[in-house]
């Protein structure tokens, strides 16, 4: 089983290494289901932070296809799912375009992607 920061502020333990935490689940105000992922990590020439996004990304849908979310969280069922990114630095050239095939990936499978960048 995940740990989930369900609504949480404690945002110490929201990293895109932990592959065993869902960072945060929220409804939004359309009543989606949002599962965010809070990425601290800069872009780096050798990729390794888009092998992590990948693991992170896959943790989340197996979580959700797995059950375990509408188990934890009943009130999810029902909802359209959308999977929220949130990083600190903004994509290189090769995490835009991942980004943008995640995006594609997600929405054949059914799911919502979100994407943004803290200014900070």
């Amino acid at each position: 089983m995940l740990q989930v920061n369900f609504g949480t502020t404690n945002f110490k333990n929201m990293s895109i290494e932990d592959l065993k935490i869902i960072d945060h689940i929220s409804i939004d105000l359309e009543g989606n289901t949002v599962l965010t992922i809070s990425d601290h990590l800069e872009w780096d020439e050798d990729n390794e932070h888009l092998v992590l996004l990948q693991e992170k990304i896959n943790v989340y849908l197996s979580f959700i296809e797995s059950g375990q979310l509408y188990e934890e969280y009943p009130n999810t069922n029902g909802r359209k799912i959308i999977i929220n990114l949130i990083a600190r630095y903004v994509p290189n050239q090769d995490g835009n375009s991942f980004i943008n095939l995640i995006q594609q990936g997600l929405k054949s499978a059914g799911y919502g992607f979100a994407f943004s960048v803290l200014s900070v």
